[in-house]
């Protein structure tokens, strides 16, 4: 099992829209990185630190799950979508996309600043400048941010 960060805009789709929908398909991922740690890393069950970008205050929401392994992106291929590639085809998708499902909200967001200041998370991804929106977690990160998180001291 691997643990995993997603970023998200929370007026593009929040940790409560998650709530809300119960599941949805994580698409529009258009880094390499990103993909291919979608494509080749991710599995079922895996849990992932859902992370509301671009507001105030940056940081964790809560808590989703990896429903369904990576399968092709189906916006790649709509001309209509913001994500389009016209590289992409049928038999070339290029990108990959995985469901995630909710597993929990938190009762406040863990601020990047809280995240930056905790011991022990200073090697991760997320506080070295990484801009990637979907990068792995190290369990123990991922523990120590839960932890923030369900104390509602975030």
């Amino acid at each position: 099992m691997r643990h995993w960060l997603f970023k998200s805009e929370p007026d593009s789709y929040s940790i409560q829209d998650l709530r809300r929908d119960g599941s949805t398909f994580w698409d529009g991922v258009r880094n390499y990185q990103a993909r291919n740690f979608m494509r080749d890393d991710m599995r079922v069950g895996d849990p992932v630190l859902f992370y509301h970008s671009n507001t105030e205050p940056l940081g964790v929401a809560g808590i989703a799950r990896v429903s369904r392994e990576a399968y092709p992106d189906h916006t790649a291929l709509d001309p209509a979508s913001p994500y389009f590639d016209p590289k992409a085809g049928p038999d070339d998708p290029r990108w990959y996309m995985v469901d995630v499902e909710f597993v929990e909200a938190f009762p406040r967001v863990v601020p990047l600043d809280a995240i930056r200041a905790a011991p022990g998370l200073a090697r991760m991804p997320l506080v070295n400048k990484s801009r990637l929106s979907v990068q792995p977690v190290a369990p123990e990160e991922f523990d120590a941010i839960l932890a923030l998180g369900r104390d509602g001291t975030g």
